[in-house]
């Protein structure tokens, strides 16, 4: 009778643990999106075409703008209906990481890119939960005309289950989130990639025709750590293979993920290549030891031993204090001007290097809708000529030359555009 009773006991047991295991997966199956990739996104939509949000995570109950959101979309729904079926927009997509405090500091970005841009732009907002309504609210409050021009995806932070937390922490908080994208995003061809300290002084357009100068085997796009190898960090410092003379800076990365997910990359690990998602673990396993920078250093090792896989764009395109602190290097700038302005080091918060701190807070403080001459570059120039006593503020008006350009089309743009 005993064993009986036993048997029971056990049958019992294990039916409420198969239960549970079904349950869970059931409930981890409902909250998940694209299997690894990232999940909790929230996905409102705008722009001529259809104008549908789903959010797989409800945000606040019904703010203030997330009441704003519901009527502009329910507004635009019967002319959308009605709509003869026409050509999609050209759409670039633009993607960043915020972990931390870079609310404001990738709020910034994304204004600069959005003020700029002529063709539409899809942003893709990694970061981390607490930050989305945040984002949502300070994105859905700007104006109607400026929101015509992009739409945007909010997701969660991400990473492979085996050494998430090891991903996450590895140099910044989140910062090698970008190696996952191709993994990610699996529906989207290619991506523009910029760290939240960058400001577009350019539209993005010129970046993302970068594309069309690949070749077959090209899939990704960087500049140079520096320009000069004697004073460059890779070549006097690393402890790992780095590509070309003086490494690659991965603030501002342009990427065929199209290319990356089909193609096999060599390396010093095995005999055979390897797809991208086989090789990121065993690399940072092998070098976790020996790298400074992070994911940086991860993308170095990679075109180290694949450089063809690589195209090289001027520094004008990721311009850092290092291209003029101790003198200006960046020939490409010195010529046209800057194009991307990248506020490594915290520049943009501290006082260490004014002239980039001016240019910050010149778009952060900027309007919508007012004079950009008069409102952004005039002050601007004011600003930059204080900054004279240091190596990077005598070299100001590479900060306003194509800033100039770009605000001028903007001016254009938006009095054509209302």
């Amino acid at each position: 009778m005993r064993r009986y009773i036993r048997a029971l006991l056990l049958c019992t047991v294990f039916a409420v643990l198969s239960g549970l295991y079904v349950y869970s997966k059931v409930f981890y199956s409902d909250v998940s999106v694209r299997g690894n990739g990232a999940r909790r996104a929230f996905i409102p939509q705008r722009g001529t075409g259809a104008r549908r949000g789903s959010a797989v995570r409800a945000g606040p109950q019904k703010p203030r703008w997330y009441n704003r959101y519901i009527m502009r979309q329910s507004s635009q729904m019967e002319g959308t209906r009605n709509r003869v079926q026409s050509s999609p927009k050209p759409t670039m997509h633009l993607a960043v990481v915020a972990c931390g405090e870079r609310l404001e500091e990738t709020l910034t970005m994304i204004k600069s890119a959005v003020l700029f841009s002529i063709k539409h732009l899809y942003l893709h907002v990694f970061a981390e939960d607490q930050l989305h309504a945040s984002f949502m609210e300070a994105l859905e409050s700007w104006p109607d005309f400026l929101r015509l021009r992009f739409n945007y995806t909010v997701y969660s932070i991400s990473f492979p289950s085996e050494n998430a937390g090891e991903w996450k922490r590895l140099f910044k908080p989140c910062a090698s989130q970008r190696l996952f994208l191709p993994l990610i995003l699996k529906d989207i061809d290619s991506i523009v990639y910029v760290d939240s300290d960058i400001l577009f002084l350019q539209p993005v357009d010129g970046l993302w025709d970068f594309l069309s100068r690949f070749n077959p085997s090209q899939l990704a796009a960087m500049s140079p750590e520096h320009e000069e190898p004697r004073i460059a960090w890779y070549s006097r410092f690393a402890r790992h293979p780095f590509y070309g003379r003086t490494g690659i800076n991965s603030g501002v990365m342009l990427m065929n993920m199209t290319r990356m997910r089909s193609t096999f990359f060599k390396n010093d690990m095995t005999p055979v290549g390897l797809r991208w998602e086989e090789l990121l673990m065993p690399l940072l396993q092998k070098y976790k030891l020996n790298i400074t920078w992070g994911d940086q250093d991860l993308l170095n090792i990679i075109f180290h031993h694949n450089p063809e896989f690589l195209l090289e764009f001027p520094c004008k395109w990721n311009y850092r204090p290092d291209h003029c602190i101790y003198g200006s290097n960046c020939a490409s700038a010195e010529e046209d001007g800057i194009y991307v302005l990248h506020g490594n080091r915290g520049v943009y918060h501290d006082y260490k290097q004014p002239a980039f701190r001016a240019v910050y807070d010149a778009i952060k403080q900027y309007s919508f809708g007012s004079d950009p001459v008069t409102s952004l570059l005039d002050p601007l120039k004011e600003e930059l000529l204080k900054t004279t006593h240091t190596y990077c503020g005598k070299s100001h008006t590479l900060f306003t030359k194509r800033l100039a350009l770009s605000l001028a089309n903007m001016n254009r743009k938006t009095t054509h555009g209302r």
